[in-house]
Formats: structure tokens, C-alpha cells, sequence
């Protein structure tokens, strides 16, 4: 029996998940991982616990579906800074894709390279890698001075299976430092960093092999000896793993982050909305992605502030409260914000609090604060020349039919839930390491899987909707310059 070995390298935890030839799931498992925030805007993690919670999580799989793994492929969260010094030893935990810390670094940036977002397609932002490798130049020089090689997450879990140092496209146009339409690096954005190609993996395709198990990996893992696919970002992984793989198909992720997630043939940038203009991780494919920091983060975080058991009870009393005009307003931005406002200042913020306020009503404004959010998204994608009539909706989240309901009326979208949806990026990177082996064509491979649910848009939400998006927008004009000036 074919079977493929899926790794997703994520923020909160590694998952691991193994499917057959007919994209059937054998096993999967997970391992949590945690977040250092040690100062006000940072964000890091030990990339040694990456590795030791890859080892944890594929032994947790049973031996009899491990002994079957032909291929091995990769995801995980994106634009993290590891630093390795001349013996491949991190130099200091990696900073995150949600750390904020580089904001001067980023203004630096363009006046170092003044066509940096023609060559990359983007804006410098905070969570991209490059401004975060001018912060260490600038505040840690020492650890700049030894730093040999800049690797991502994935890539780093990648050098201790392999031994190999290698990107891919779609995770590789995250720092900063790729030119994303001719997919391979910037000579000139290296050297407005004060790197070279040599601090650099190699680039492959995500769907061709970067190397091969070593036998102590193998070991290690507990399956045999096998090759291991180039991969890709997370997004881009989920993407591959949803069928999402073709011009005009798009998906929105109800993750940790959020993301509205769109297919081109070529490149499409919208840098001054912060549009997230990338490659896909097949061949001759580009993607755009709306992305804000605290989607899923923003109900976990008010369910348990809220006193809630848990959050299916929260959710479902959020719906009996609703739909209220009176209900208080949130602005999502508990870690600062990406699409469209590229400002890693923002706040959450509850606006509109009275006496009859009730804790349900709080977490409705959460739900409906992150709807708002993805639909600022959304309109900016739009502006590019990105504007698919229907989504398909994964992530943890997605599961909630209220929340998905009032996602589809306020972004005015079909949206697609399908079965496996939860498996998401370590789905997508198993079917490229299945690519690596067959050769086949990814729309073979790539298909999408069964509808489970459609949501459609409701008009008479939608319109009630719409006005309170309106005061969300305004709420934000007015408060975005407190935001800056109320840090420490």
C-alpha cells in the first residue's frame, strides 16, 4: 500500500498526518507547541522544539501506517527567522511571523531598496523575514556577525531530517528576499539586508524532492528511508490539500491567523494594501492572501475571558443574542494587524458597552469583528483583480456553522465547507510528497475534497451587516493614531 507522510510545522503545534493513494486518512496526530512573547510586540520560539515535537508527533502514529510511508512532505508557518551559526546551531530562538518588533526596520527597508515591492510584490511589514533580519543586525550584531544561514520553520525541521538546506517558492516569497515572479532570490534584496545567496537553502518547487531521510531521522521517526518533497507554506500547503490549485479558486482559513487565500496564473500585487503577493508551491502558479493576525486567537482569547466552559457553549450563545444593531462593536487586532492596514500598533478594542451588555453579546462582536476584518480583506484582493464568486472555508474554526453563516452574508460569498477540511496544510503536504513519487499532474492529484456543507448569504443579514461594518471601518480611522502613540 502507498501511503504519504504530511508534516505542518505550525505555530501552535506540529501535526502529522498520513494518507493513501485514494486520500484516505490512515492516522494523524499532533504535538502542542508554545509561544516566548518576552517583551511587548515579540513573538519566538525554540526551533530545537520544533524537531523534538516532530519526532513526538509522527511516533504517536502506529507503527503499522508508519512502516508504509513512501514520501515525506512539508508546511508550516511562515516568514520565522532562524539563524544558524557555521555548525547549524540556532543562534537564538527564531522570531515568529506574528512578532512586531521591526516595524523601523521595515520604513529602512524601502529606503534601502526603493523597488523592493516591484521585485517582491509586497510592502515590508513586520512578520515578513528580512525586516526581522535588520533588527538583529541592528540590536544583536554579535549574533548577525555568526549568522551562516537563514532558514524558515519548515525549512529548519527539513535540515534535521535531511541534512539539506532547501526552501520552496511559496514559503521563500514570505522573507522578503525571493523575486516572486521569476520565483528565485533577489541579489538586491540580500544585500539591503547585508546577505548574500550564500545565507540562503536552494529552491526547489514544492512538488519536486529536496532530499532524502537520513537513516538517523528515519530512525528517529520510525519509517523507512524515504524521499522528501520540497513543500510549502502553510497557506499554500492548506490550499494543495483543499484542491484550491487552479486560476479564480480560492479559500478562506479560520485559523489561528485569518486568511482569504486566491489562485493566479501570474503574478497579481497590490503591495499598498498590504495584498500578500506570492507563489503557490506548484509550478507556475501564484497565489494572493488577505491575512489578519487574530482570527480563531480572538475567541479563544474572549471565550476564556469570558468565563466560558468551553467554546461551542460560547458560540452558541453568541447566536441566541443575535442579530442586535446595539450590540457592541470589536476591532480584532490583538496582535497587531496585516491586510489592509500593515499596522502592528493596532489593538483589540470593545466599543459600545451599556449597563444590559451580557458577556454573549461580547463574544457575537468577536465573531462579527473578525468577519469585518476578513471583508476589509477581501476588498483589497478585490482591487487587484481577485474576485472568486465562491470559497471554500477550513481551519478549526470553520467547524462552527454560525460563525461560517455569518462569514458568507458579510463577505457576501458561497461559502464551501468540506469533509477534512480540519486536516488542512499536513493534508496538502502529504499529496506534494505524493507528487515527488508519481509524477502525476497535481489536477490529477489535487482534487478537492467532498462538500459537507454550503453557506450561502443571507440578504437581510447582509444588510444589517453592512451597516455595522461601516461603524467597525470608522471606529478604526478614529482610533489607529491612539494605537501608535499609546505604546511604551
Amino acid at each position: 500500500m502507498s501511503a504519504f507522510l504530511g508534516l505542518d510545522i505550525g505555530t501552535s503545534s506540529v501535526k502529522a498526518v498520513v494518507v493513501d493513494a485514494d486520500d484516505r486518512v490512515l492516522a494523524q496526530a499532533s504535538e502542542s507547541l508554545n509561544v516566548q512573547r518576552p517583551m511587548a510586540l515579540w513573538s519566538e520560539q525554540d526551533p530545537k522544539a520544533w524537531w523534538i515535537a516532530t519526532v513526538r508527533t509522527v511516533r504517536q502514529l502506529p507503527e503499522s501506517v508508519r512502516r508504509t510511508v513512501q514520501s515525506v512532505g512539508l508546511a508550516g508557518q511562515m516568514h520565522g527567522a532562524v539563524l544558524l551559526d557555521e555548525r547549524d546551531v540556532p543562534l537564538r530562538p527564531a522570531i515568529l511571523w506574528n512578532d512586531g518588533r521591526s516595524a523601523r526596520e521595515c520604513l529602512e527597508l524601502e529606503r534601502r531598496e526603493p523597488r523592493m515591492r516591484e521585485i517582491t510584490g509586497n510592502m515590508a511589514m513586520p512578520g515578513f523575514t528580512a525586516p526581522k533580519l535588520l533588527w538583529v543586525r541592528a540590536h544583536e550584531p554579535e549574533i548577525f556577525k555568526r549568522t551562516r544561514t537563514v532558514l524558515l520553520p519548515k525549512d529548519y525541521v527539513r535540515l534535521c531530517l535531511t541534512g539539506e538546506k532547501v526552501s520552496d517558492p511559496s514559503d521563500a516569497s514570505g522573507t522578503l528576499w525571493l523575486d516572486v515572479a521569476r520565483r528565485e532570490w533577489s541579489e538586491a534584496m540580500l544585500e539591503a539586508c547585508g546577505l548574500t545567496r550564500q545565507h540562503m537553502p536552494e529552491i526547489v518547487e514544492g512538488s519536486m524532492s529536496s532530499g532524502l531521510l537520513t537513516d538517523e531521522a528515519a530512525s528517529l521517526l520510525g519509517i523507512p528511508s524515504c524521499v522528501v518533497a520540497g513543500g510549502g507554506g502553510d497557506n499554500a500547503a492548506s490550499a494543495v490539500g483543499s484542491g484550491v490549485v487552479a486560476p479564480g479558486q480560492g479559500f478562506l482559513s479560520l485559523g489561528t491567523s485569518g486568511v482569504i487565500f486566491t489562485v493566479a496564473d501570474r503574478l497579481l500585487a497590490n503591495p499598498a494594501r498590504a495584498v500578500h503577493a506570492f507563489c503557490h508551491c506548484l509550478p507556475k502558479r501564484w497565489h494572493q492572501m488577505a491575512v489578519m493576525l487574530s482570527a480563531a486567537s480572538s475567541l479563544t482569547w474572549a471565550v476564556k475571558m469570558m468565563g466560558y466552559s468551553n467554546i461551542t457553549h460560547a458560540v452558541s450563545r453568541a447566536k441566541e443574542r443575535q442579530p442586535r444593531r446595539d450590540a457592541p462593536i470589536f476591532l480584532p487586532y490583538l496582535a497587531g494587524e496585516r491586510t489592509p492596514h500593515n499596522d502592528p500598533y493596532a489593538r483589540g478594542v470593545f466599543f459600545g458597552i451599556t449597563l444590559e451588555t451580557r458577556r454573549a453579546d461580547l463574544i457575537g462582536a468577536v465573531l462579527e469583528g473578525v468577519a469585518f476584518g476578513l471583508a476589509d480583506g477581501l476588498d483589497a484582493l478585490q482591487e487587484a483583480g481577485s474576485s472568486p464568486s465562491a470559497l471554500d472555508v477550513c481551519g478549526g474554526a470553520s467547524r462552527f456553522d454560525y460563525w461560517c453563516e455569518l462569514l458568507a452574508s458579510t463577505l457576501n460569498r458561497t461559502l464551501v465547507r468540506r469533509i477534512g477540511a480540519e486536516v488542512g496544510a499536513a493534508a496538502g503536504a502529504a499529496r506534494l510528497g505524493r507528487l515527488v513519487l508519481s509524477g502525476e499532474e497535481p489536477s490529477v492529484v489535487c482534487r478537492a475534497p467532498p462538500i459537507e456543507r454550503v453557506f450561502e448569504p443571507n440578504p437581510h443579514s447582509a444588510a444589517w451587516l453592512s451597516e455595522r461594518r461601516a461603524v467597525f471601518s470608522k471606529l478604526y480611522r478614529n482610533v489607529k493614531d491612539l494605537f501608535k502613540d499609546s505604546q511604551p
